[in-house]
């Protein structure tokens, strides 16, 4: 069975194989950004930082997303909640987040 079979079912990104470039695209590793910029706490009211790991549509994004460790992901977790809690956060996104039918 030939790579050009399977091709069209990987993504660009998860593709090991040699593409039309030659090139193989290698994933780098993610670091959490608050242990290499050695901050210990993440408060609810730093909103510009904790809009960064929310998605438009108002959900927290997960770590495979955000790179952070099972430490800091849980700190944010709770950031993000007191900030929904004090409004400084939407529960969910705008009006063009929801879906029409």
């Amino acid at each position: 069975m030939s790579d050009e079979r399977y091709r069209g079912n990987r993504d660009e990104e998860e593709y090991e194989g040699g593409d039309e470039r030659g090139g193989r695209y290698v994933r780098r590793a993610r670091v959490c950004q608050f242990c290499v910029e050695k901050i210990k706490a993440v408060d609810y009211k730093q909103v510009d930082l904790l809009r960064k790991y929310v998605t438009e549509r108002g959900k927290i994004r997960p770590r495979r997303q955000t790179g952070a460790c099972a430490k800091h992901q849980r700190i944010v977790n709770e950031a993000v909640k007191r900030a929904r809690h004090m409004a400084l956060l939407p529960y969910e996104g705008g009006n063009e987040a929801v879906a029409t039918r």
